[in-house]
């Protein structure tokens, strides 16, 4: 069923909520792809009820023209969704701007402890604080027990724990594997503005990731950083925005390595104008 203004589902909710059914929520911004639907599928293996956003958040955009370009796909994406989930109790919020902001389309500020000072923080002014505006404002109507967000964009999954912490929110975030395409590629929706050819050199993201991890385990971080700089400055149509080595605790960028440090490297590179990104825990 889809529901158009936060006071409707707040309703719809609260019949729920007073059964004392669990609640699974999955934040999107539609054009759905399988990545989204593993997350649902979680979803609704570990709760009664779930509840699916669709909405493409103005505030966590610093470039207009990224915003104006993101695919906006609701009738096919709430299609993708009866068909795949068509015995499953699912509630699918898709709100107009106005009904989350008012006439007020503004973030509010975050701290987050350091998590937003490096990589998309950095290279996306305000982006976090988008991420969090919309986000408190969705927990806060949704209630849910469990939040589901995909480790493709894992800053973003660590910045998420960090906010329903500093809220004090009752909701488990949970963190999900990515999924790819059969080339490799990670599931993006900004993956159907590229061309098929594209598309399929684009594997060339993950390859990188996985001899990077191959590549650190008899170099340093700063030499593995250099290989894959090389890679990028030798292919064409390809623009490596950054490439980082970072501890997964609290994402600050890793100087060396340790068998008792959890690190992951982080990808960003530009193809045909698409900004894609993707990670890999490294296996030291």
């Amino acid at each position: 069923m889809i529901v158009k203004t936060h006071n409707s589902l707040k309703k719809q909710l609260k019949s729920i909520q007073l059964e004392n059914k669990t609640i699974g929520f999955v934040p999107t911004m539609g054009a759905l792809h399988k990545g989204h639907l593993s997350l649902m599928q979680q979803a609704v293996n570990e709760n009664d009820v779930l509840v699916v956003s669709i909405f493409v958040n103005p505030t966590q955009f610093n470039n207009q023209d990224d915003l104006e370009k993101y695919p906006r796909t609701i009738e096919k994406d709430y299609a993708l969704i009866k068909k795949e989930f068509n015995d499953a109790a699912i509630l699918v919020y898709t709100p107009s701007v106005q009904d989350v902001y008012g006439e007020n389309v503004h973030s509010k500020s975050y701290q987050y402890d350091g998590l937003e000072k490096v990589m998309e923080g950095a290279n996306r002014p305000g982006h976090f604080d988008g991420v969090g505006t919309i986000l408190e404002f969705l927990f806060k109507v949704v209630s849910p027990d469990k939040a589901y967000f995909g480790e493709k964009d894992f800053q973003q999954l660590q910045i998420v724990k960090k906010l329903v912490q500093k809220l004090k929110l009752n909701v488990k975030v949970v963190g999900c594997p990515i999924k790819r395409e059969p080339n490799g590629l990670a599931m993006s929706s900004r993956n159907e503005r590229l061309s098929s050819h594209a598309r399929h050199e684009s594997q060339v993201i993950f390859q990188t990731l996985q001899r990077a991890n191959d590549y650190l385990k008899n170099n340093s971080i700063s030499s593995t950083i250099n290989m894959v700089s090389n890679i990028f400055e030798n292919l064409e149509n390809f623009e490596l925005e950054y490439f980082t080595i970072n501890r997964e605790r609290d994402l600050k960028p890793a100087i060396r390595k340790s068998k008792n440090t959890a690190l992951r490297a982080f990808i960003v590179v530009h193809v045909e104008g698409v900004r894609l990104i993707d990670n890999l825990a490294l296996d030291l």
